[in-house]
């Protein structure tokens, strides 16, 4: 799925925290979004494996949770949005696509990598790949919460998450078409010279 489903998806658990402790401001919501997206960040690596925790990000919420019970402060209450993201971002990408360059052709048996089995879980296709339509209307539907509940600069970064979902979302196919065309032309000296990370994300498109 698309990183702003995943965030969007972390600031809609977080405003229901907040609905309930509202005293807590905007920090569990900040934290909630980044939780959303920090999975991500090993997108250049190893995906959806080295920074991708299904069951030790939910473990490790649910002890923040109850520490959050026990002390309610702005921190804790944070943290606990924080891990709950990420480990909802983890089981979410389950219910999605695997991990090829054409998620679309569903060629792929693995969707995120489950650390404490030690095997990669297959993907289910619910979304069929991120950036297909269906991924941009449950991004919508993840929105509604944080647009009826926040506004100002909050309120206006969902908006913009939707506008990039939409933009990615149109983009999404001709962007991989126009990767088939561009990096076999790179040349092999210049190719040689790219870091491991950059190599291993155009690599499949050579």
């Amino acid at each position: 799925m698309m990183a702003t489903t995943h965030a969007l998806a972390g600031v809609a658990l977080a405003v229901g925290v907040s609905l309930v402790v509202p005293e807590a401001g905007g920090l569990p919501i900040a934290a909630a979004a980044f939780g959303g997206l920090f999975p991500d960040f090993d997108l250049t690596g190893d995906h959806r494996k080295t920074l991708h925790f299904p069951v030790y990000y939910t473990v490790a919420a649910l002890a923040a949770a109850a520490v959050a019970a026990a002390v309610t402060t702005t921190a804790t209450l944070a943290v606990a949005c924080f891990l709950a993201a990420a480990a909802l971002h983890s089981v979410m990408d389950a219910a999605g696509g695997g991990l090829e360059p054409r998620p679309w052709l569903g060629q792929s048996d693995r969707a995120v990598y489950d650390h404490a089995r030690r095997r990669w879980i297959a993907p289910r296709r619910w979304i069929r790949y991120d950036g297909a339509p269906e991924d941009l209307l449950l991004c919508a539907v993840l929105a509604l919460p944080g647009l009826v509940v926040l506004d100002g600069r909050a309120e206006t970064a969902i908006l913009a998450a939707l506008g990039v979902s939409l933009a990615y979302t149109l983009a999404r196919k001709p962007l991989v078409a126009l990767a088939d065309r561009f990096v076999p032309r790179i040349p092999q000296d210049v190719f040689d010279r790219l870091p491991d990370r950059l190599v291993s994300f155009v690599a499949p498109y050579r």
